[in-house]
């Protein structure tokens, strides 16, 4: 890419933390952006309204989701660098999102896995994002300043959508945490890397399929979380606060993959 178009990608990257984007959603929006202005044998700023819809329509998409994030991206490229005017017409409809139900893991699989790990570090990072369904980027931005043990809390701050929030920090993770500072000693962020004050979230990744299963994500941790939480009769208004979750429509997905709650369904035969 030329100076130019690395001009472009800076400026857009600028408006977009002026506008309060998290830092993933920048990186995000300008890595699919400066992927655009790649296929382009021009000046970005010249790349045109018909040639951004052009694009799209014979993109690759991997998932719906994939899909949607590029669109954002280059609607706000369109937007704020190219100030292309009705900007509604030059994108196509967003595509249908899918419905799908979250996967959970059963809860005593879990605690039998978490019982059976050495590793401090590895047991206290699976522990703290289930016990709470941290997602993997806020257990790894967690600082020691938000363990709360006097008043028995967790600060996630500046979470999915720029939001804080508190949630319950339990006994048993207080315990399991003060053992862990004990044996690492970490940095002003609670977990960290080999070679950094960050652990990062790939390697988070990595531990859940080692202690877990191949077939397991981290994400998983966090509905398989609310989906116990509801089980054992937590309200679900409480589940949304501590899930970060703006409607509860959100959180009542959990009512569907809770196998507890469906077995005490009285079926007509």
């Amino acid at each position: 890419m030329n100076i130019k178009g690395q001009s472009t990608l800076e400026n857009f990257e600028k408006i977009l933390k002026v506008k309060n984007y998290s830092q993933n959603t920048i990186s995000g929006y300008v890595f699919y952006v400066k992927e655009m202005i790649l296929r382009f044998d021009k000046p970005a700023i010249q790349i045109t309204s018909k040639e951004i819809r052009e694009y799209l329509l014979n993109y690759q998409y991997s998932s719906i989701s994939k899909q949607n994030t590029v669109y954002s991206a280059l609607k706000l490229f369109a937007k704020y660098i190219l100030n292309i005017k009705y900007i509604e017409k030059v994108f196509l409809d967003r595509p249908r999102g899918e419905k799908k139900l979250p996967k959970v893991i059963e809860k005593q699989f879990i605690l039998d896995r978490l019982a059976k790990i050495q590793n401090l570090k590895h047991k206290a990072i699976l522990t703290i994002a289930y016990s709470v369904g941290l997602r993997v980027s806020e257990v790894v931005n967690l600082k020691i300043k938000d363990i709360d043990s006097k008043r028995m809390l967790i600060a996630v701050n500046q979470a999915k959508g720029r939001k804080d929030r508190i949630v319950p920090l339990s006994q048993n993770v207080l315990e399991l945490l003060r053992e862990y500072y004990r044996e690492y000693r970490p940095k002003e962020y609670l977990f960290n890397g080999q070679f950094s004050l960050q652990y990062s979230a790939g390697s988070c990744n990595e531990i859940v399929k080692k202690y877990l299963g191949r077939d397991y994500h981290f994400h998983m941790l966090r509905h398989s979380c609310f989906t116990a939480m509801l089980e054992s009769g937590v309200d679900l208004r409480i589940i949304q606060k501590i899930a970060g979750h703006s409607s509860t429509k959100t959180t009542e997905i959990y009512t569907h993959v809770s196998s507890d709650l469906l077995n005490k369904v009285q079926t007509p035969i």
